[in-house]
């Protein structure tokens, strides 16, 4: 699946046949640059999901806008999270059906504990915290997570064929709030082994 350029040896993953090259218009790094503000409304303007399937794999992540940073930070912020050395690698998921699952986070410390698959979570076809409509919910609230895993509250949609935007949110007493966002794409996945 991995084809190298002529230019570097930094192998370039090949889109999966149902979002070829022309018919994508956006990818992680031309989210990376979005503000807060338009990728929540990029959310909210997602369809409904059907189905959980469409995620199962192992899409690469990415974290994207953190709520009130902006500038410098901001940017220093993004190009962290969009360089090797970022730990968090992406999402796993694992459908049993089209309406349930399971997954778990990948992460990457080096030369501390290497790569784990940490933080697993169920998966459900569910109403959102944001909008009230159906979304993919990732649910942290499970006996195998310590407790500030267990409120975190994760949503994801489709906004382009095996691109999947979320918020990620914390779960206080009036209600989950956005923290970040974050982005998996199916059609560039990791070379996590």
């Amino acid at each position: 699946m991995l084809q190298a350029t002529e230019t570097t040896s930094r192998p370039v993953e090949k889109p999966r046949a149902d979002a070829s090259p022309a018919a994508r218009t956006l990818d992680l790094d031309a989210l990376s640059v979005r503000s807060f503000e338009e990728l929540e409304s990029m959310y909210l303007a997602a369809p409904e999901p059907t189905s959980l399937r469409g995620a199962d794999g192992k899409p690469r992540g990415r974290m994207l806008a953190v709520k009130r940073l902006s500038g410098p930070i901001a940017g220093g912020i993004r190009s962290f999270a969009a360089s090797p050395s970022f730990v968090w690698d992406g999402k796993t998921f694992a459908s049993t059906s089209d309406q349930r699952g399971s997954g778990h986070n990948r992460v990457n410390l080096p030369g501390v504990l290497g790569k784990q698959s940490l933080f697993p979570f169920e998966t459900r076809i569910d109403v959102s915290a944001l909008d009230g409509k159906k979304t993919i919910v990732l649910d942290y609230d499970l006996a195998a997570n310590p407790a500030y895993i267990r409120r975190i509250h994760d949503e994801i949609r489709e906004i382009e064929p095996g691109l999947y935007l979320g918020p990620a949110m914390l779960k206080l007493a009036s209600g989950p709030v956005t923290v970040l966002w974050f982005a998996l794409d199916t059609r560039a996945p990791s070379t996590w082994t």
